[in-house]
């Protein structure tokens, strides 16, 4: 049975070497099962893909993909997805945090008949900011992208042929995998795996690219708009209250002066729920113009084994 490890590589260059080679002896332990990588230098400019190319010439199972520029790592993964053949094809970081020992786990848990199965941690060794945005992450997703109540996902991941050939037919240009998984299964597994440490240097996700990676939960939800709508419900039945209670303590109360500072609040919140409406349309209407303009998932700028992946497929 082949297994295709794939791994969006982000100035890794002293790590990557060490994660295959531990895959590689992980592999050789368990008899029955072959491995093939695939690695995708996201835009680092460091010696990332020089290392990537001398793994490619130094074993037959590594395909390098140099990426034109930055592209974030669920594009990377996308684009490592179109060149693998495996059986399974298994999802994993460059870090070691996603460590190699605990591969089998995953394998064995999908050998059920699952079409999905997740790696979950019972504890972490993340920065309590990290694990702050985990929870924000799980809370938005259930609600967002629809994500089974009982499931709990991470960047540790199998998935099986079929769901592989399902999930490349997405070329929109900013995908989320979990997302677009969802979309296609719910025979969902988990299996609990450690999670290690880092081994080198800190991660790549700054708060601006968090931010992004959750906003693309907006391309496979309409949530947002439908909260719109109901603020603006709410703000319109806060209003029409207000206007009565005012005009009932008019009446009740003839000599009453009708402050300015209250007229202005009525203003700023009506004017602000209009504004955040227009918002979260334009967010949309962006994103719409974006695919219209055929903006890419991403562009490979070089291809290095397994026969040049077979000539570019």
């Amino acid at each position: 049975m082949l297994i295709s490890i794939i791994i969006p590589c982000y100035y890794s260059e002293k790590t990557i070497r060490k994660v295959v080679e531990m895959v590689s002896d992980e592999f050789a332990q368990n008899d029955g099962y072959e491995c093939e990588f695939v690695l995708v230098n996201d835009g680092s400019t460091d010696g990332t893909f020089r290392e990537i190319r001398a793994l490619a010439k130094e074993h037959d199972n590594v395909t390098g993909i140099d990426l034109m520029r930055n592209f974030g790592q669920h594009n990377a993964l996308m684009a490592a997805l179109n060149y693998t053949k495996g059986d399974y094809v298994l999802g994993m970081d460059d870090d070691m945090q996603t460590h190699p020992s605990q591969i089998f786990k995953l394998i064995h848990k999908i050998e059920e008949g699952f079409d999905l199965v997740y790696g979950i941690y019972p504890s972490t060794t993340n920065s309590p900011i990290k694990h702050l945005t985990s929870i924000i992450n799980k809370k938005t997703s259930r609600v967002m992208l629809s994500r089974p109540k009982e499931i709990e996902s991470s960047n540790f991941w199998i998935i099986t042929r079929a769901m592989r050939d399902e999930v490349i037919k997405f070329d929109t240009f900013n995908p989320y995998v979990d997302a677009v998984f969802y979309r296609v299964t719910n025979n969902i597994g988990m299996v609990p795996v450690e999670h290690h440490k880092r081994e080198y240097g800190q991660s790549g996700y700054t708060f601006k690219k968090l931010l992004k990676l959750w906003m693309a939960y907006w391309n496979f939800s309409v949530i947002p708009l439908r909260m719109s709508f109901f603020v603006g419900v709410f703000s319109l039945i806060a209003s029409v209250i207000m206007t009565i209670l005012v005009i009932i303590n008019k009446m009740i109360y003839p000599d009453l002066p009708v402050g300015w500072s209250s007229t202005m609040c009525v203003m700023m919140l009506l004017f602000g729920v209009v504004l955040m409406v227009l918002g979260i349309v334009g967010e949309y209407l962006g994103k719409i113009i974006l695919i219209l303009n055929k903006t890419p998932q991403y562009v490979v700028r070089d291809i290095v084994g397994a026969k040049d992946a077979e000539k570019r497929q």
